[in-house]
């Protein structure tokens, strides 16, 4: 990869693929490795973290610098030049996250049938960092993945409805961030690069119903910034008509620290009322949430929250 900033994702641990992607193991991959409980995505969906590779294909490419991300902003374009060929990004993706978990083989924690599950991966997270949306071959990917029989959990900004609208093949399950009430907080909080982002956002969450897949409303809560704004949220989800809706509160942590301050973190008690408060105005339900991950989820409908992978 030629990248000015390959040397700062490495020291960070990304495992860089081709031009412009990148893979980076998860702390709850590494969690369920061990034998911990994993991430949220298990309590909420039934997804194997230490089957799980969290990667991008648009390293350095985004459409907005949101001042709560905590990954490392080295975004300089809008557009990815000379895109590599999806079925690469999809192998060298899987042989750089075996790659990054190879030391953990060896590791008296790590049980031989977790380990030899970990060497065959089920799921991809495309939500490392960077907008996914702006690889134009992404399709192409979630397809080979599909091929491999890998669920995709694709995650937008939801900047770019045109892309989402032509998308074929969708993503087993397709996250929209929505993290601000109305277009002065868009704007503030999430720094778009592309003149008319709220109003391509609102476009996206016209279009969901009209998708055939599994579609989640991310709301990223700061305090004393985003929330509670109940009223303004739900309005924005009655749009969207998601079957799940995830609240999850900001982390002062990596490049969100030199813009945010630690009391910009909301309580989980905030963040439990928050979600229940959305439910009861929604008609949704109250399903579940991990105080670790500072994260809660409602549902459209509870039974349908757990993923059936034989049918993916």
């Amino acid at each position: 990869m030629q990248n000015i900033y390959a040397d700062i994702y490495r020291k960070e641990h990304y495992g860089l693929v081709g031009r412009h992607s990148a893979v980076k193991v998860c702390h709850w991959t590494k969690d369920e490795l061990l034998g911990g409980p994993g991430c949220y995505k298990n309590t909420f969906y039934g997804i194997k973290s230490h089957q799980c590779i969290q990667m991008t294909p648009a390293l350095n490419a985004c459409t907005e610098n949101c001042a709560f991300c905590w990954r490392f902003q080295g975004f300089d374009s809008m557009h990815i030049s000379d895109e590599d060929d999806p079925e690469f990004i999809l192998e060298e993706s899987i042989k750089q996250h075996l790659k990054l978990i190879s030391g953990f083989k060896g590791n008296p924690k790590v049980s031989k049938e977790i380990w030899e599950e970990a060497t065959h991966p089920k799921h991809m997270a495309i939500s490392l960092t960077g907008e996914p949306t702006l690889y134009t071959r992404l399709g192409e990917l979630i397809a080979a993945a599909k091929k491999r029989g890998i669920s995709t959990f694709l995650v937008t900004n939801g900047t770019l409805p045109s892309v989402l609208e032509r998308l074929d093949p969708l993503p087993t399950q397709l996250y929209v961030t929505v993290a601000a009430p109305n277009k002065k907080i868009f704007n503030d909080l999430l720094n778009p690069s592309i003149g008319n982002g709220w109003e391509n956002l609102m476009r996206t969450l016209e279009l969901l119903p009209s998708l055939d897949t599994r579609i989640v409303i991310r709301h990223t809560l700061v305090h004393g910034v985003n929330m509670p704004y109940l009223d303004e949220y739900a309005a924005l989800d009655r749009k969207a008509d998601p079957d799940f809706i995830e609240s999850k509160g900001y982390v002062h942590v990596g490049s969100s620290m030199t813009k945010l301050q630690a009391s910009h973190m909301p309580s989980h008690a905030e963040i439990l009322e928050f979600s229940n408060d959305l439910a009861n105005r929604l008609g949704y339900t109250f399903v579940a949430d991990r105080v670790e991950s500072r994260v809660a989820m409602i549902a459209k409908d509870p039974s349908k929250a757990k993923i059936d992978f034989n049918n993916i």
